[in-house]
């Protein structure tokens, strides 16, 4: 596997300067307006509040960040002005608000969003999340597969790397039921290695892939280490880990078998930040946590990455030489031709 111009840039620029990325997420919708929300007894979160408080995970948090992930609808124009654009910057395509179903759940874009406007504005890479429970109905399994197949086509098309995360969820005929963007109770370790042996097929031009845990994290011991390298193996190209609202602590054990296992690093958020985020509406004790405690733990499993993670240019599938640039004489003009 060789990265084309664009991605291999992207690469570069989402990872620090050992290969290894340390991405915060900034994106979360509904973690973040339901909260302020329900504070309020609104019926939605007013924009200047989220917005608000979305700049100051950007100002704060981006110092010990190798890239950030930032949605169109709050971060972006919001945070911009202050972002450092020596960071990697990675754009959400996918709509928060998914169509749920008795068979199960369906992606969509955001609104007036598209992959041609996220590499116009000059973003790294596409970041897009999609449910999927391999157990659900085929429609449902099609609508996701070429919902996400259309996405890599066209990233591939505007060269521009696909960050793709996968996130497993109850079915109807689950006992734990929850809409919530937090890890499902009880889910089966069968479940998410089958969504991402799925998406691992190279139809989807995927580039890097953002998991979960394949085991819940509050049950996680040393023993799920060959869970973590089964899914390292399946995926096939380099992956980071999510926290799916876990805690620091579980986190932390996350990421170190999840680093025994080959990862790359991690793009988490509510792990980082949320401690602070519910002392909303105090803004004085939030910007507290956020430079203190929160700053810190990003700090700390930067740390753990830098003695632990796979650079990512040292993953098995870009050969023993790594991910170079793919032309080497003058006639590169002519052979980086444009995908229609």
């Amino acid at each position: 596997m060789q990265l084309s111009p664009g991605k291999l840039l992207g690469m570069k620029r989402l990872a620090d300067q050992n290969g290894v990325f340390k991405m915060t997420a900034t994106d979360q919708r509904p973690p973040i307006k339901n909260p302020i929300a329900k504070h309020l007894n609104a019926n939605e979160a007013p924009w200047d509040e989220v917005a608000k408080f979305k700049k100051m995970l950007v100002k704060n948090l981006q110092e010990y960040s190798s890239a950030l992930l930032l949605d169109p609808h709050f971060a972006i124009p919001q945070s911009m002005n202050i972002f450092n654009p020596k960071k990697g910057l990675v754009v959400t395509l996918e709509d928060s608000i998914f169509l749920d179903t008795n068979e199960g759940r369906i992606s969509q874009n955001i609104d007036n969003w598209s992959v041609s406007k996220i590499k116009r504005m000059g973003a790294d890479a596409v970041k897009v999340l999609a449910w999927y429970r391999p157990d659900a109905e085929k429609k449902v399994l099609e609508a996701q597969q070429q919902y996400v197949q259309k996405i890599g086509d066209e990233c591939a098309k505007y060269d521009i790397l696909f960050l793709f995360e996968l996130l497993v969820y109850p079915l109807s005929k689950d006992l734990h039921q929850t809409k919530e963007y937090i890890e499902m109770q009880n889910k089966k370790t069968d479940h998410v290695l089958e969504s991402v042996r799925e998406f691992s097929n190279n139809k989807y031009g995927v580039d890097v892939f953002k998991l979960e845990s394949p085991v819940n994290v509050n049950k996680i011991t040393d023993s799920d280490l060959n869970a973590f390298k089964e899914m390292g193996d399946i995926a096939g190209r380099p992956w980071v880990m999510l926290s799916a609202g876990a805690g620091k602590e579980e986190f932390k054990k996350v990421l170190k078998l999840a680093f025994k296992a080959g990862c790359s690093g991690f793009l988490a958020g509510r792990a980082i930040w949320l401690d602070a985020f519910k002392h909303y509406p105090n803004w004085d004790k939030i910007q507290t946590q956020l430079e203190s405690s929160a700053k810190d733990f990003l700090f700390e499993i930067g740390e753990i990455a830098d003695k632990s993670a796979l650079a990512w240019n040292n993953h098995e599938c870009y050969g023993k030489d790594g991910s170079k640039f793919p032309y080497s004489n003058y006639e590169f003009r002519l052979q980086y031709n444009e995908i229609k």
